[in-house]
């Protein structure tokens, strides 16, 4: 396992992180979900990422019970807070003082700790000033609740604003949490040179793009059964992938990882970790084995001639358009 500086800090993550969202608490039964966990760490993997909203908070609960005879000191716990909660309150979403200060409240117990590393804005709210998102953030740093903060889906102009406020009140921004993938690159334009002038990485999640580059969707099939995309709730998330455009280009690049002697998935998390400002790939399982083929990505080097190869084979079928973070933002405070 490699690890990589997250942001301009001193901390270190797995660039291999495991992700918890739509497996723990709802997908896996939970005695398979700490079998993955396990495999997880016995693999190198030291950085593990949820959120509150995840299973409706169910999530927390595994993950902090798979981790909890695990020294403390010798791995990272992030989670996030944003999406509503709990009964679905009026106060149950959103980046008020209010909700943060009740949420870390909430996710350190049922993550069975003291502290998470980093704490993420799972979305931007419209509806809070932002100076008093970032004012309840740095206070949760300060009560030592949290040792870094991040955001997640945030656009560029956003995450400029944040990271002024943010060393104004002497706390450190370090990460961003966006979707990035062979066929979603759209941070390159605008939030990855953003961050990199500001000393912040990504954290990538759905390098996969939702298990679409696994190669296992063929055009003009069904979804094989037991997969993510025949899955009634996870599959509505695949929209973006599944059509028959985008399963033929995927099909192309089966030749090209056979070529550099990966499977499909690792030629994917590999890709990802090409670009220098990101600090590490998030992915889950199902099964603790799927973990032992994603991690033998880390490390990989893949040479120019082939990443022009992969751009040649997915032409146009990739998705670049900037402004697609912030068209697919919400537009008021969940409910």
């Amino acid at each position: 396992m490699e690890f990589r500086y997250l942001g301009n800090s001193g901390l270190k993550i797995s660039e291999i992180t495991y992700g918890n969202w739509i497996t723990h608490g709802s997908q896996v039964e939970n005695d398979v979900a700490t079998q993955c966990v396990r495999r997880a760490l016995d693999l190198g993997i030291t950085t593990f990422d949820t959120a509150d909203v995840y299973a409706n908070t169910k999530a927390e609960t595994v993950l902090g019970e798979a981790l909890k005879d695990e020294r403390r000191e010798s791995i990272e716990i992030f989670t996030k807070v944003y999406w509503p909660t709990g009964p679905g309150g009026p106060n149950d979403s959103g980046l008020s003082r209010k909700h943060i200060m009740e949420s870390i409240n909430g996710s350190l117990q049922r993550l069975q700790t003291d502290y998470v590393d980093l704490y993420q804005a799972h979305r931007f709210d419209v509806e809070t000033p932002l100076e008093e998102t970032m004012q309840a953030f740095a206070d949760v740093v300060r009560q030592g609740k949290a040792l870094y903060i991040g955001v997640s889906e945030w656009t560029a102009d956003q995450i400029r604003q944040g990271h002024a406020m943010a060393k104004d009140l002497g706390v450190q921004l370090i990460s961003s949490q966006p979707q990035y993938s062979m066929l979603w690159r759209v941070i390159e334009p605008e939030v990855v040179p953003a961050c990199e002038e500001l000393g912040i990485s990504q954290i990538v999640w759905s390098p996969m793009a939702q298990g679409v580059l696994s190669g296992k969707y063929l055009p003009g099939e069904g979804a094989p059964e037991g997969s993510r995309g025949a899955d009634k709730d996870a599959g509505g998330n695949m929209g973006d992938f599944m059509t028959e455009p985008v399963l033929t280009a995927v099909q192309g690049l089966k030749p090209l990882a056979e070529e550099a002697g990966l499977t499909m998935p690792q030629l994917a998390v590999a890709w990802v970790l090409q670009n220098p400002n990101v600090a590490a790939a998030l992915v889950g399982a199902s099964r603790p084995e799927q973990l032992d083929d994603n991690v033998a990505a880390s490390g990989v080097t893949l040479e120019p001639d082939l990443l022009a190869k992969i751009d040649e084979v997915l032409g146009d079928v990739v998705v670049r358009d900037a402004g697609q973070t912030d068209a697919r933002a919400p537009k008021k405070r969940p409910t």
